[in-house]
């Protein structure tokens, strides 16, 4: 089952009565949602993504925002369901484009690069994305209509 119809099943949401483009927008409201869910935990003190915990809130947002992707990478590689090669794979993307990602140089992934990542990693930490749906489900809930 893709993504977006799991969370319109956790919501309850018939989305025979949506059009194409208001799936769309209600998808990226999602990805919107879960990218700040995702930034929030790597935003805990205890998380070790960032090594400077004494750099200001404004520089620490930047630092966050660069390394999402880079720290939803190493904690799929830290479950050792996969490696570089198979995180490549999975994406099909080049293990380079992954490896410059993990090392820092490349900060700005292409947003399918991303998408294809939080997949991934949807399938990796499970527990993680149905806490997040729960929160979906209790935050998101007045921009549900049926």
């Amino acid at each position: 089952m893709p993504a977006i119809q799991s969370y319109f099943s956790l919501l309850q949401i018939n989305a025979q009565h949506l059009s194409k483009s208001e799936i769309a927008f209600f998808e990226a409201e999602l990805f919107l949602f879960i990218g700040s869910q995702l930034f929030e935990l790597i935003r805990k003190p205890d998380n070790d993504c960032l090594s400077n915990s004494n750099i200001n809130i404004n520089k620490e947002i930047k630092v966050i925002e660069a390394s999402l992707i880079r720290c939803i990478i190493n904690d799929i590689l830290s479950s050792d369901e996969y490696d570089l090669k198979g995180i490549a794979y999975y994406t099909d993307t080049p293990e380079d484009v992954i490896h410059d990602i993990v090392i820092g140089y490349n900060k700005s992934p292409s947003l399918l690069l991303t998408r294809k990542l939080i997949e991934l990693h949807r399938s990796v930490r499970p527990s993680l994305y149905r806490n997040i749906g729960e929160k979906i489900k209790r935050e998101l809930i007045g921009y549900v209509v049926e």
